[in-house]
C-alpha cells in the first residue's frame, strides 16, 4: 500500500492500534529517514498515549506502561552483538505490546509470530507499506 502523507500514515497507525492486542509484536524494518518512528508515533497515539512520542535510538527501549495494554517502543539501530539484547529485558515484556525497529538486528527469528511491516520510498514525499502477515494476523489485518 501507498502512503502518500503522513495523514495516510496517521490512518493505518490508526487501523493497526485498534487490531493490537498484549502480547503482539509489531516489527518495522525499511531504511534510514523512511518512517518507521512516524508509523510507531501514529499506532501510539491511536492507543491513546497523547504526549510526545521520542525515537529511542539512544534509550533503545521506551515503555509506555499508562497503556492498556502497556507498550514497549524499541529502537535496535544501535544493537552491534545479538548477545546485547538478553541486556533489554524485552522478555519481560509478554503481555505488553511490542513495537520494533530495526528488528533484523536481534536475528532471525527473534519475534517468530510477528506483524513484519516493512516501509520503502516510493515517489517523492510518498513510502510504500508491506506487510509480513502472520496467521494470528490473518483476521485482523486490513485488507485494501
Amino acid at each position: 500500500m501507498i502512503l502518500a502523507s503522513e495523514a495516510d500514515t496517521d490512518a493505518i497507525g490508526g487501523t493497526i492500534a485498534r487490531q493490537l492486542r498484549a502480547g503482539d509484536v509489531v516489527t518495522l524494518s525499511g531504511g534510514l529517514g523512511v518512517g518507521k518512528t512516524t508509523l510507531a508515533r501514529a499506532i501510539l497515539h491511536a492507543l491513546g498515549h497523547d504526549g510526545e512520542v521520542p525515537s529511542p535510538t539512544f534509550a533503545i527501549v521506551q515503555p509506555y506502561e499508562e497503556l492498556d495494554p502497556p507498550v514497549w517502543h524499541v529502537d535496535l539501530y544501535r544493537i552491534e552483538d545479538r548477545r546485547e539484547m538478553d541486556e533489554l529485558g524485552l522478555d519481560s515484556a509478554a503481555e505488553a505490546i511490542l513495537i520494533v525497529e530495526w528488528p533484523e538486528r536481534a536475528g532471525d527469528g527473534a519475534w517468530g509470530g510477528a506483524l513484519e511491516l516493512f516501509l520503502d520510498f516510493a515517489e517523492p514525499g510518498a513510502r510504500r507499506l508491506t506487510a509480513k502477515v502472520p496467521p494470528a494476523w490473518q483476521e485482523r489485518w486490513p485488507s485494501r
